[in-house]
């Protein structure tokens, strides 16, 4: 497993299915590890940590969703793996799965092979136009905006300190996720389970149940109570729905 690009929150074990998940636009790896713990005795967890945050603080960020799927595909660890994605995250998951695909094909038990089920959370599907612009505003409208959404950790922006190290990042991937454009090409053979919130000033039914567009393999939508961030307080709710999925995934094994 490349140590730079993924991290873990609970011990290491062999047999079990294995999630990697991708942050939201700011987040670190660290976002998932309460999901990791609720999950631990049944999956394996890989939280994907971006550069130029945490312990990679000092790289170079990466302000473009297509320059980041292509670097987390040639450094994926051996198959299978299901990805998680929530917000940004399930975008740049989707980007990595689509390069995955055309190296070798979904499904299969080799990196590069791709992953046998891809759950986008908090997210439209990648070919509704982004109609949002908030990476263009100044720092307090863009921190305005983080406490809209009610992001985790977003109490913390009032601390001088903190806020110089998270603005960057969270400027960075604003751009990354606001300046995509969907690429027209063959849908994944993959099934993909959509997670949203019931109140998220994002996404809505409509947009979420778009990804059926994007995989020959189905779609599963999932509401939860709550805003863009509802997985935060529906982590045990939200390890319980996936380990079901996972276990329907007749891929793995």
């Amino acid at each position: 497993m490349d140590g730079l690009w993924f991290r873990r929150f609970t011990p290491e074990a062999q047999g079990r299915p294995r999630l990697i998940c991708f942050p939201h636009a700011g987040g670190a790896a660290s976002a998932y590890s309460t999901l990791a713990r609720a999950l631990g005795p049944h999956v394996e967890v890989l939280s994907v940590q971006y550069p130029g945050r945490q312990d990679r603080r000092n790289e170079p960020l990466v302000p473009d969703v297509a320059e980041l799927a292509t670097s987390i595909a040639g450094v994926l660890p051996e198959g299978p793996y299901a990805f998680f994605g929530h917000s940004m995250g399930a975008v740049v998951a989707y980007e990595v799965a689509r390069r995955l695909a055309d190296a070798g094909g979904a499904g299969g038990g080799v990196a590069g092979a791709g992953p046998v089920r891809l759950f986008a959370s908090g997210r439209a599907a990648p070919s509704v136009p982004n109609s949002r612009f908030v990476h263009k505003l100044d720092d307090a409208g863009l921190l305005g905006d983080v406490r809209y959404l009610r992001g985790t950790g977003a109490d913390v922006l009032d601390d001088p300190d903190v806020l110089a190290m998270v603005l960057p990042p969270l400027r960075a991937d604003y751009t990354a996720i606001e300046t995509y454009e969907w690429t027209p090409g063959p849908p994944l053979d993959v099934p993909v389970t959509v997670l949203i919130g019931d109140d998220d000033p994002l996404v809505d039914a409509t947009q979420a149940r778009a990804w059926d567009q994007h995989t020959t393999a189905g779609t599963t939508l999932r509401p939860y109570p709550g805003g863009h961030f509802y997985l935060d307080d529906q982590a045990p709710r939200l390890a319980k729905d996936i380990l079901t999925d996972l276990q329907t995934t007749t891929r793995f094994g």
